[in-house]
């Protein structure tokens, strides 16, 4: 299995047939077809993975691992209810944030939710490459905070970069369900930021 690790900003939920086929087989104990699942999924899962934890955490591989892990145990209890590569993507992200859990940072710096929860489109000078580094890092240690269905519907919105309507069919959930706990999740955030002074300190003004 390959394990380059991809860009933190991600491209939208694939949706295919094959890989409902793939996931009902794989469930049912397909061996090939369990194998060829996880090489479908894994660009997805590992961006999952990474984007929660960062891409230089050392332990970056070893969750992306027990997330491959996980699925294959989850595939028999797949129904085809939501998207098969959301379904996967979802156990990345939950093993990641448990990982963080277990090793979570001191919270340093901080900024408006909407300042360090966006990749930029443009180059950055070396300052402002560092600064969003902090930021994202700062939203992948609050993510750690919240409930775990907020947490999920704000990684996959932001962090992978889907549509609400995305994870909706990733969750399985209604869309406004979703969009209530995205809304939910920001809000938290925004207090977090609120109350605590030495996140000021990157709060950028135009």
């Amino acid at each position: 299995m390959p394990n380059p690790l991809p860009a933190e900003s991600g491209a939208g939920l694939p949706d295919s047939e094959f890989a409902f086929d793939l996931a009902r087989r794989a469930g049912s104990g397909d061996a090939a077809a369990t194998e060829e699942f996880l090489a479908y999924v894994w660009p997805t899962l590992i961006r999952a993975v990474a984007g929660v934890m960062g891409s230089s955490h050392p332990d970056v591989h070893d969750a992306s691992q027990q997330a491959m892990i996980a699925v294959v145990r989850a595939l028999p209890a797949f129904r085809g209810e939501c998207n098969p590569v959301g379904y996967a993507a979802r156990i990345g992200l939950h093993t990641a944030l448990r990982v963080r859990r277990k090793d979570k940072r001191a919270l340093q710096h901080a900024e408006t939710f909407t300042r360090y929860s966006e990749e930029p489109e443009v180059s950055l000078s070396p300052e402002e490459d560092v600064l969003a580094a902090r930021r994202r890092e700062l939203l992948r240690n609050l993510l750690t905070d919240l409930p775990a269905e907020q947490a999920e519907a704000l990684t996959l919105r932001v962090v992978m970069g889907w549509t609400l309507e995305e994870v909706a069919r990733a969750t399985g959930a209604p869309l406004n369900t979703v969009r209530s706990r995205v809304r939910l999740a920001k809000e938290a955030l925004r207090k977090r930021i609120e109350s605590a002074p030495e996140f000021g300190e990157l709060t950028v003004t135009r």
